[in-house]
């Protein structure tokens, strides 16, 4: 697995480069933000908030508006319930606080990286009047028309899509899509408004008021 470590303590980035190496990993050291945001493609990008030329959190935010499918564990000192909060809102998918210890982060790690894969496993496709989802593929028809959607996204419609007909409470949702329910109201909302739009059909992903969302099966 190829590993971006972002890390501005030259002796904590190198003793955890070393771990994740001894662990099977090929891994690419960054110092700064711009070192990060010019390392190319990885699998799994960890992720310190304190960086010299940047807040963590905004290379987070850019890194996944840009790419859906790496995994982000925010690495970091910064341990209350808010930054927390932030990291995943962000787009982390876990957040871990310093000091830790490897095994702690490395089963963090198989953990997100499980999630991944679930998402990614050849499964047949689903199909909910006359919309179809390959779930292996992660591609969606409307009929004849094919709506390009993002991961989160395409997760979002998958865990409907399963519940077909039914409502599917908003903590229900968060935790699928994002392994999270702390905060994360106002993304979820986000994400349905933008499935919506893309499926050209407002009333297809229902609102159900406090309590969650149900996708329409006829």
């Amino acid at each position: 697995m190829r590993v971006l470590l972002v890390e501005d303590d030259l002796r904590v980035a190198s003793a955890l480069a070393a771990a994740l190496r001894r662990r099977g990993n090929s891994v690419i050291t960054a110092t700064t933000a711009s070192e990060a945001a010019e390392a190319g493609p990885v699998d799994l990008m960890l992720l310190d908030l304190n960086l010299p030329d940047r807040d963590g959190l905004s290379l987070c935010r850019e890194i996944r508006r840009h790419n859906e499918d790496i995994a982000i564990i925010a690495v970091t000192a910064r341990g209350d319930e808010r930054d927390r909060v932030a990291g995943l809102r962000a787009g982390a998918d876990d957040y871990v606080v310093k000091p830790f210890s490897m095994a702690e982060l490395q089963a963090r790690i198989e953990a997100v990286m499980r999630r991944s894969a679930r998402a990614f496993r050849a499964e047949p496709a689903l199909e909910v009047g006359d919309l179809r989802l390959d779930l292996n593929a992660r591609r969606v028809w409307l009929g004849d028309r094919e709506v390009v959607l993002t991961r989160k996204e395409f997760a979002l419609l998958m865990a409907l899509a399963r519940q077909a007909g039914t409502v599917v409470p908003r903590e229900r949702l968060l935790m699928d899509v994002w392994q999270t329910t702390w905060g994360g109201g106002h993304t979820l909302d986000v994400h349905v408004a933008a499935l919506r739009g893309k499926l050209d059909d407002a009333g297809l992903v229902e609102t159900v008021r406090g309590v969650g969302y149900r996708l329409r099966s006829a």
